[in-house]
């Protein structure tokens, strides 16, 4: 389908309900640039330009991929080049999985610059199924995934249908947990990044996040053009530069690195399918499809395409074909990453080919764990400091959401309020549900998931279930159907 056929649907479908498509078309063509021009979705942009915005990409989530294997692989018994091998196929599939959502095929990918990569989700449950139990427990993990991709990939089409059930108040909410979820992690990046090191939270540390952070705000303010849009890249090589002689920056990993490698399938022997396993990695699925919902419908605002039922639908095919893929090539569940939605955000480069750019990079430094080995020479405090930005980024797109869900009205500040609170507790107080079962604390730790849930309940209950008798349907759906909504006009760009 061509994309401006495509994008004068969306435009039409977004706007019909208001009785002036042609009015609404308009507003939304001069969004996208004109009624003849592509949509910057699918703008493809000049090589260098797709290459290095595809990297800065790659870049804000580098570190989000490696970590899992990181931690999981010394939990289970593996040794550090074991270990290190993980990672790369860590990285080798989260670009297969990257690659599956932006360009896509048939009824598979949302084809919106959406970055996929491993799920912090998993981690937990992942390491009580195999601790200790070396190869034999990777491969219980790997057999557990690849049926919970599976499932996930059959149920796709009937759970994209709970977009109903995300308005404004519900979107905003979500958004706004999503980008102050993953502060914490930007916070613990500018600390060092490792709570057992003597030099966790030494003024060094803060100090590089600090001067990287004014770095980034200092080139947004003064660039322009291009050299703005990958201010966080240029940020992260100055930021690393200055680093050096700081004593932060870790050459190690370069001598240690091998210059070609692939992650040969099974490479920890065939999977293993173990019951409780599997129920415990379909809960982290169904945690995983849900923060992808959310986080496609945060994007779609974003870049002004809003993700409908379909695009969310392929998206989370994608992400579940992804998932049952990767553990052939030794990888983990993949699920969408916030911190590139910040990033699309903050540089409005909304093309998809540039996050496929990045998707193919994620390939190639898998099978050249050389060069995978300079990407990671930047320091955690430098990135911590750009994550910052980026991350924030996520949360002010969330409050922009907010703004146009009516909170004076009815008990939607209420619905904000209860689910934020709920969303925050495990990022104020991480040891709230300790004595809660192990397989709850899957869902109850991640507060994207508890708050979306009480969201959509909430809002279930005061502004549907709830509707007093001399309430006018009617009156009700004409507003919540106006263009203010973002499903119909972009709020950021």
């Amino acid at each position: 389908m061509a994309a401006t056929p495509r994008f004068r649907k969306n435009a039409v479908d977004g706007n019909a309900v208001e009785g002036n498509a042609g009015e609404g078309r308009a507003e939304e063509e001069r969004a996208a640039g004109g009624p003849d021009r592509t949509h910057p979705v699918d703008e493809r942009l000049p090589p260098l330009r797709m290459f290095t915005s595809g990297l800065q990409h790659v870049a804000a989530m580098y570190a989000g991929v490696v970590a899992p294997p990181m931690i999981l692989g010394p939990a289970v018994g593996l040794s550090a080049k074991e270990t290190a091998f993980l990672m790369g196929a860590s990285l080798f599939t989260a670009g297969i999985a990257t690659l599956l959502q932006t360009l896509g095929f048939w009824r598979i990918g949302a084809r919106l610059p959406f970055v996929n990569g491993v799920s912090f989700a998993g981690v937990t449950p992942m390491i009580a199924i195999g601790k200790d139990r070396g190869h034999e427990g990777i491969a219980v993990i790997f057999g557990a995934i690849i049926v919970a991709g599976l499932i996930g990939f059959v149920l796709a089409p009937y759970f994209c249908k709970l977009v109903r059930f995300f308005p404004p108040v519900v979107t905003g909410t979500v958004i706004t947990l999503i980008g102050v979820s993953l502060l914490p992690v930007a916070f613990n990046w500018s600390q060092g990044g490792n709570a057992t090191a003597d030099d966790y939270g030494s003024m060094t540390n803060i100090t590089m996040a600090a001067v990287t952070l004014v770095i980034v705000l200092a080139l947004r303010k003064l660039l322009r053009g291009f050299l703005q849009q990958i201010a966080i890249l240029l940020g992260l090589v100055i930021g690393t530069l200055i680093a050096i002689p700081a004593g932060i920056t870790d050459f190690g990993a370069l001598g240690d690195a091998d210059l070609v490698g692939f992650p040969a399938p099974f490479y920890f022997g065939a999977p293993q399918f173990e019951i409780a396993a599997i129920i415990s990695m379909c809960i982290v699925m169904l945690v995983c499809m849900t923060e992808s919902t959310a986080d496609m419908l945060a994007l779609g605002k974003i870049v002004g395409r809003p993700a409908d039922e379909r695009t969310i639908e392929g998206g989370l095919r994608a992400d579940t074909l992804g998932s049952a893929i990767s553990p052939l090539f030794n990888g983990f569940m993949c699920s969408a990453f916030a911190q590139n939605i910040g990033l699309v955000a903050m540089t409005k480069v909304r093309s998809r080919f540039v996050v496929a750019a990045g998707g193919l990079i994620l390939v190639l430094l898998g099978l050249i764990p050389v060069a995978a080995s300079v990407i990671a020479l930047v320091p955690l405090p430098v990135l911590g400091g750009a994550g910052i930005v980026l991350f924030g980024s996520v949360a002010a797109s969330g409050v922009q959401t907010l703004a146009t869900a009516a909170l004076e009205k009815g008990e939607n500040a209420l619905i904000v309020a209860a689910a934020v609170g709920v969303g925050l507790i495990p990022i104020a107080a991480p040891g709230f549900y300790h004595a809660f079962p192990e397989d709850l604390l899957v869902v109850l730790d991640s507060g994207i998931s508890t708050g979306c849930v009480v969201a959509i309940v909430l809002n279930l209950a005061f502004n549907h279930w709830g509707r007093t008798p001399d309430a006018d349907p009617e009156t009700e759906a004409a507003e919540s159907e106006q263009p203010k909504d973002p499903m119909a006009v972009p709020v950021a760009h």
